[in-house]
């Protein structure tokens, strides 16, 4: 058993992430849930407030922790000596980019390895980018995301 990190910018979390995030627990002594600083996309919450989040819906895993970070991810996995990086593959259409992703990471840091996970099939559909869209339209996202991030959605978007 060994560490693994999950990376993304979580921009919500979704059941999607909590779902793999959940299985991996299962599989690892300790998963990180590493959250970056920065993103070239437009979030919708701030850095601290998606930490704060993914720490609110997975405090109930007694071997997650979730942590933000700065700067390249294979450098912040090695720190925490994680021996594996998690990806999730919602669709074929994920791969590409993913497969760029793993292999870049394998260039600068070939003792990690990337592992990927398909989420349960209930939520293969659901990203962040949507829950974001159908949120600001004034959609009930509640089948999607913890309650507690539908309040802050509320709260986002009102």
């Amino acid at each position: 058993m060994q560490t693994a990190v999950y990376p993304g910018t979580f921009d919500p979390i979704t059941n999607g992430h909590i779902d793999l995030v959940e299985r991996a627990a299962r599989r690892f002594e300790r998963v990180i849930v590493a959250i970056h600083s920065s993103t070239l996309k437009e979030t919708a919450f701030h850095w601290e407030e998606r930490v704060e989040l993914a720490k609110t819906v997975l405090a109930g895993q007694k071997n997650v922790h979730v942590e933000g970070f700065e700067g390249l991810l294979v450098e912040f996995a090695r720190s925490r000596q994680a021996g594996v990086i998690l990806r999730g593959l919602r669709a074929v259409s994920d791969f590409e980019y993913e497969f760029q992703l793993a292999s870049m990471n394998r260039q600068l840091e070939p003792d990690i390895e990337t592992l990927f996970m398909t989420p349960d099939e209930h939520y293969a559909y659901v990203s962040s980018s949507l829950v974001r869209e159908v949120a600001a339209l004034g959609g009930d996202v509640t089948p999607f995301v913890h309650k507690k991030v539908v309040a802050a959605l509320n709260r986002r978007f009102k």
